[in-house]
């Protein structure tokens, strides 16, 4: 009676806390995924979550129907990973890189999972900024690289992980922190720190300031996110970075947060890999294991579209 697409589209709406983003979750729309539940709850002859309630709240019903999916889902995925060991495909080689270092707080648990199930890969992990990750994937020098700038190339695809927000980060105290938002004037006179990567790779520029020919005072660069935090908590300058990235600090009342401009921008985080190792079972499962490890550790991101 309870099919395994049942359980996976009710973990997801457990997850997101919303029909909208656990449609997007599962690939359905959002009346698909309504008629799921539905359709659920007509076979149970119950209801499973209570409507209209932010947070959702689930009846003892649902809550049910959740623990046998925190069970039966993982037992799956374990069975499929050892049923792909099985047809050969436990060995290889995942050597990769990074372009932002805000990349750690999901990567290394990403990481950490992927070892203990693929005991036998061997993994390499190096920061993006000290040379061209894309051209040196491409030579097969890495397998990996991750990053939210995808540039043509052949040979290589870019699988999306998700999509997240970038948010201006700025001083409690810096008069910008009253705004609601933050429009390309705003950066006229401010000092902008953000990673060390060429202009054009970044997101604040590419899509922010130069469509309004505009330019801050001032860029200055650092490797690190804690870094650039602490130059931002004393008014050294702003910076532009993803919302997830920013979530500790804001929670610790740290820095202040503010969108770019009213609708906000959104952007998304891909994985690049050859052509070749698309369909090696190891991979495939590094980039599953990825976007759960993501949207399990990390808060105001979104399925991106693939």
């Amino acid at each position: 009676m309870i099919e395994l697409r049942h359980l996976k589209t009710l973990a997801a709406l457990r997850d997101t806390g919303s029909l909208v983003e656990a449609a997007e979750r599962v690939f359905l729309t959002q009346s698909a995924l309504s008629h799921q539940i539905k359709d659920l709850e007509e076979r149970l002859n119950c209801s499973l979550f209570i409507r209209k309630t932010k947070p959702i709240c689930f009846t003892s019903a649902g809550q049910r129907v959740l623990t046998l999916a925190d069970e039966v889902l993982p037992m799956i995925r374990n069975a499929e990973r050892d049923i792909a060991r099985l047809a050969g495909g436990e060995t290889g080689r995942l050597n990769m890189a990074i372009e932002c270092h805000s990349c750690f707080q999901w990567l290394m648990p990403t990481i950490d999972l992927f070892r203990e199930n693929w005991p036998e890969v061997e993994m390499d992990l190096s920061s993006g900024f000290s040379f061209s990750p894309l051209p040196a994937l491409a030579r097969g020098e890495l397998d990996l690289v991750i990053t939210s700038d995808p540039q043509e190339m052949n040979g290589i695809c870019y699988e999306p992980l998700f999509s997240y927000e970038v948010q201006v980060a700025l001083s409690k105290k810096h008069p910008l922190a009253r705004k609601s938002h933050i429009e390309p004037e705003d950066f006229v006179e401010e000092t902008l720190i953000c990673y060390p990567v060429d202009r054009n790779r970044l997101d604040v520029f590419t899509r922010f300031l130069d469509p309004a020919d505009i330019e801050p005072k001032e860029v200055r660069t650092a490797e690190l996110t804690v870094m650039m935090l602490q130059l931002i908590a004393s008014g050294r300058g702003i910076s532009a970075l993803p919302s997830w990235a920013l979530t500790e600090y804001v929670d610790r009342d740290y820095v202040a947060v503010r969108p770019l401009s009213a609708k906000g921008i959104w952007t998304t985080l891909y994985a690049a890999i050859r052509d070749d190792q698309r369909d090696a079972e190891f991979m495939r499962d590094f980039l599953t294991t990825a976007r759960e490890t993501s949207f399990r550790n990390l808060s105001g991101i979104r399925t991106a579209a693939k």
